[in-house]
Formats: C-alpha cells, structure tokens, sequence
C-alpha cells in the first residue's frame, strides 16, 4: 500500500496518543515468561514482532518463521538450543536469511549447543536440536549487536550452572544490555556485570508476579520529530512512559531540546511541547547506544535546515535494510546534501525540500515513520506503508489524530 501524505494544515498540535509497549522490553519478558511461567505480562507490545515472538514460543510445529523480526530470531535461537530434547528450523523473511547470526550460533556452539546451518553458512534458516547446557563460559564480541549478549543473558539463569559471558572489544549498545539484566533483577535473578565480564547465577524458578511493560521510546521518537517541526507552543502527550527508563531512546528527552522541545514527566506519561524555535547550530551526537533513532533525528535536521554529524551507527548496516545508505538514497531524493560511512552520516544545511517524491521503505519500519513527520513541510508518498505495524500497529491512524490527510493511492 502506497500513501500520500498531505501538509497538515493546522500547524500548531495540541492531541494525546497512546502507545503500545516496549517491543524491546515485551519480547526479553515474553522469553522470560517461557522460561519462568510464575511470570504474568501488561501492556505488551502490539508489534509484529512480538506477535511473531508470541507465536513462535506458543508452537509445537518443527519450523518456526519469524519473518522480518530480528530479534525474535535472535532471542530465540538461544532459546531452542535449550529446549532439551526438541528440534527447530528457525528461518525468517529472504532479508532475514540475509542478516548474520553466526556471532551468537558461535558463541552457543562453544557451550556445546547443537545448531547447523541449513543453506549459506552463517545465516538463518538454521537447524536447532536443543540440549541441557552445562557449561557456565562463553565469550562472545562486544561490539556487533547487544542482542546477541542478551540473547544468551535471558538464557543463562536456566543454565544448571548459570553462564559467565565475557565481551571482547568495544561494548555497544549497552543501555540494551543493562535493560535486560534489570528484567533479570526485577523477577528476582541475580546477574554482576563488572568490567567486561557479566555474570549470571542459576534460577529453577520465581516468585509470582506481574511486570506493566513500559510504551516504545523508539515509537515515541516520531512524535518529536512532529513537535519539533511544529508552530511554537504546540504538544503532544504520550502514554505511558516514566522518568526511569530502561530504554536507552529515552535520551530523546535530551536530543530534542537542541529543537525547542521540552519534555515533562507526569504520572505515566510525557509531555512533549514546542517551546522556542531550533538551535541553528550543527547537532553533534554518538548515537552508539540509541542507534534506533537516528533516522528519526536525520529527518528532524533536514526539515529544520540545520546540519548534523552522527557517528556510532555501525549497527544500521545490518537492520532491516542498509539504514544508512537508505538514508543517504532517500534524503537526496527530496534535496537533501548528505554522506555516510559504514559508521557516520553527514547532513549539510539545505533549505528546498523537493514535494510529492516517493519514498522508498525498502521492508523497514523506520524508514516510514521517520519520514512521516515531513508532511508538516511537503506533501510526501511513502511506498509500502504497511511495513510500519512491524513496530506500531496505529502509525497511520494516530498521524491521521493529529491532523495528517492521508490518501491511498
């Protein structure tokens, strides 16, 4: 389905959404509750990807598809290798077949885990014959995808004999790390994490309890994006989110303030509001732990005519699609003066944004709903727009709450 999106004709926004929860928080605690059933779940995510997860950790069936959802394939290939006794093809969608999982079945092969790969090495589908792991050692690199690490963290308090998981080289992503040893501690399963060794200890089983999963920062970001580009004084409430996050996007609250954006906490929600023009000034920021936004934050410069020079991006390479070098394509359609490394992009200051050009989604969330926010300046067609309930089931009908005229073509 492609839609056009037109200029939103009352600029100053004054609305409430609600947003569904953390697909990062939801699909941990899905895992989590297979592996501990004493553990009940609110306000679970309405992704795809967390229907996928639900679905494949509900299934009795031999081969289990994930589809586009990477962490579903992450998560669970930890998961099946400790399933004793039952034996999974986990596969996905032809992109999904084409992102790397060798890392994490390396890891696990090293703890004696039992997986081959079915067509190209190093790739989903793979074949998983689960087994009772009782080696307690594993390395594993530090600087690819945290989901890896917590692939195997979520895992490791069902190990007999817990699981050590030592990190060589760079730490990325560590706010993702750190929210899945929180969930560990809030259940009740102890974990250190000192240096670059993390340690796990052995759980059977916790007390009964119930975890409220706390909204998308991810999915808030596009909301930013609308305030940001928005007549002054306008806001935008979201639900539920709370100062304490786990999420390592809620820096958001402290990137947007370079575009007027103010955020206040009240109980179980935010406030975003417009409250000063943005900084003409260049944005600087290593997005190393919350690379999830950076295309949300490349729209927001571009439409607001500053530049921008953001690094610690390397994890974009292996998303959905080339993040960066879609970017770099779809941004240059509209007018935009921009470079990317494997690592960095560089926005230059334009001032004509070209209308009605087509954006490409290429099988990615992200890309919709980053560019989404532009119809505030141009009318804009974004192909495929379906891709967004991969993440946000409601995209589309809550641009449409703030004022947003869509017309399918």
């Amino acid at each position: 389905m492609d839609i056009l999106l037109n200029v939103l004709q009352e600029k100053k926004i004054d609305q409430k959404i609600t947003i569904s929860g953390s697909k990062s928080e939801s699909n941990r605690l899905l895992i989590l509750q297979k592996l501990f059933p004493e553990l009940s779940i609110e306000n679970l995510s309405d992704s795809d990807d967390s229907v996928h997860m639900q679905h494949a950790l509900s299934t009795d069936d031999e081969l289990v598809n994930i589809g586009h959802a990477g962490t579903a394939m992450r998560f669970l290939t930890s998961y099946f290798a400790v399933q004793k006794g039952r034996e999974t093809v986990l596969t996905g969608s032809d992109r999904m077949q084409n992102r790397p999982i060798e890392i994490l079945v390396d890891a696990l092969k090293s703890l004696e885990a039992n997986i081959s790969y079915e067509a190209k090495e190093g790739y989903p589908p793979i074949r998983i014959k689960g087994i009772q792991i009782t080696k307690d050692k594993v390395q594993i690199n530090g600087n690819v995808s945290s989901q890896y690490i917590s692939s195997l963290l979520l895992i490791a308090a069902k190990l007999e004999n817990g699981l050590e998981i030592e990190l060589t080289g760079k730490i990325t992503s560590i706010p993702y790390i750190k929210m899945t040893l929180s969930l560990l501690s809030q259940i009740g399963i102890e974990s250190n994490f000192e240096g670059n060794i993390i340690k796990v200890y052995p759980k059977k089983s916790i007390k009964k309890q119930t975890i409220v999963v706390e909204s998308d920062w991810s999915s808030a970001s596009y909301f930013y994006s609308i305030v940001a580009l928005a007549e002054i004084g306008s806001e935008i409430q979201l639900s539920a989110y709370k100062k304490e996050s786990l999420q390592g996007d809620s820096c958001l609250a402290e990137i947007y303030e370079h575009f007027g954006v103010t955020t206040t906490f009240g109980e179980n929600f935010i406030t975003l509001k417009k409250e000063t023009e943005t900084k003409k000034e260049a944005l600087v920021i290593n997005l190393k732990n919350a690379p999830d936004i950076a295309q949300t934050i490349v729209v927001t410069c571009f439409a607001e005519s500053i530049s921008c020079s953001l690094s610690g991006l390397h994890t974009l390479k292996i998303k959905e699609t080339d993040r960066l070098v879609a970017l770099h394509d779809e941004l240059s359609k509209l007018g935009a003066n921009i470079s990317v490394t494997n690592e960095t992009l560089e926005l230059a200051v334009t001032s004509i944004i070209h209308k009605n050009i087509a954006i490409k989604t290429y099988n990615d969330h992200r890309m919709a709903m980053a560019f989404a926010p532009l119809a505030l300046r141009v009318p804009i067609q974004i192909n495929n727009a379906e891709v967004v309930t991969k993440s946000y089931q409601k995209f589309w009908e809550d641009m449409q709450q703030l004022g947003i005229k869509i017309d399918e073509l």
